[in-house]
């Protein structure tokens, strides 16, 4: 698919897939979404001594980066474990002109932003002292194959319903639920109605959040416990 760079309002950029008329985040800050929905309402809510991130999916990066970039800034005795996917991975040139790395203080950002997107699939690494990365090469419905450890917190950061429906209907969110720990966090940027049942139906307490700037609501999802 053509790929096309777009600045985003908050001045971070973005991908923008002409073939599909979509931006990889919100034209409205790219940065300050992943900030919001990813930390805010992900991360920061979830307190265990090790966690395990599951993301759907790697895209550019951003939001491993804005993960590493809290963690380092916060309580490095924590152990992440860190988990993503992604079928159409994005290429040299484009890593180099998003340029992340240089949107964040921390000098050793910008060199762990090329680690990212340079080490091998389907390989865990340390990124850094206590924070392991693992980048799967799939599909997302390949996700009830992969060996995983249960997930404390799920980042779903799938493509719009508009564009990849199959990406929010019941089968992929089973798939999800089933890797996740009791008491495990989805979260996401969408508010559909429809997700809200689906994930209502699969035993999540749901609750509607204040969405990132140009989005008025988001998602929090806390897994109760089994279907059965």
């Amino acid at each position: 698919m053509e790929r096309e760079i777009r600045t985003t309002e908050d001045g971070s950029k973005t991908l923008y897939i002409n073939d599909l008329n979509e931006n990889y985040h919100s034209h409205h800050g790219a940065l300050q979404e992943a900030n919001h929905v990813f930390i805010k309402n992900g991360l920061n809510l979830v307190y265990n001594y090790e966690i395990n991130i599951l993301e759907l999916g790697f895209g550019t990066g951003l939001n491993v980066l804005v993960t590493i970039n809290d963690f380092l800034k916060n309580d490095k005795n924590h152990v992440i474990n860190y988990f993503t996917i992604e079928k159409y991975p994005v290429n040299a040139n484009e890593v180099k002109e998003l340029d992340y790395g240089s949107f964040f203080d921390d000098p050793d950002i910008k060199k762990i932003y090329d680690v990212l997107h340079t080490c091998e699939w389907n390989q865990r690494i340390e990124i850094l002292p206590n924070f392991f990365f693992t980048k799967f090469h799939c599909d997302f419905f390949d996700i009830e194959n992969l060996t995983l450890p249960k997930i404390n917190l799920v980042y779903y950061d799938c493509f719009g319903a508009r564009v990849q429906p199959d990406l929010w209907e019941e089968k992929i969110f089973r798939m999800v639920s089933n890797k996740m720990e009791i008491d495990g966090l989805l979260t996401t940027y969408s508010s559909k109605g429809s997700v809200r049942r689906i994930l209502k139906e699969l035993h999540f307490k749901v609750e509607k959040k204040a969405g990132p700037p140009g989005k008025r609501e988001m998602i929090n999802a806390v897994k109760m416990g089994s279907e059965n």
